[in-house]
């Protein structure tokens, strides 16, 4: 199944680099979900597993959490 946002989700990959999540496809039952993200730097598109991307701090979908990147 792919879900694809009608507006882009703001996120964080490989630690720094910034980018749009478009839409995302089911990984399986045990596995994780594969997301498609366009970097900002060059617009070159990426496909990362769940646990290798962060949301950002994004008050229209009211999530008010901050995001903490390991480094």
């Amino acid at each position: 199944m792919m879900l694809e946002f009608k507006n882009p989700i703001p996120v964080l990959v490989e630690g720094v680099k910034e980018g749009y999540a478009i839409y995302v496809t089911n990984g399986g039952q045990f596995e994780n979900d594969v997301w498609c993200v366009v970097l900002c730097d060059g617009g070159h598109i990426r496909h990362y597993l769940s646990n290798q991307i962060r949301m950002y701090k994004n008050e229209t979908f009211e999530n008010y959490r901050s995001v903490q990147v390991r480094k």
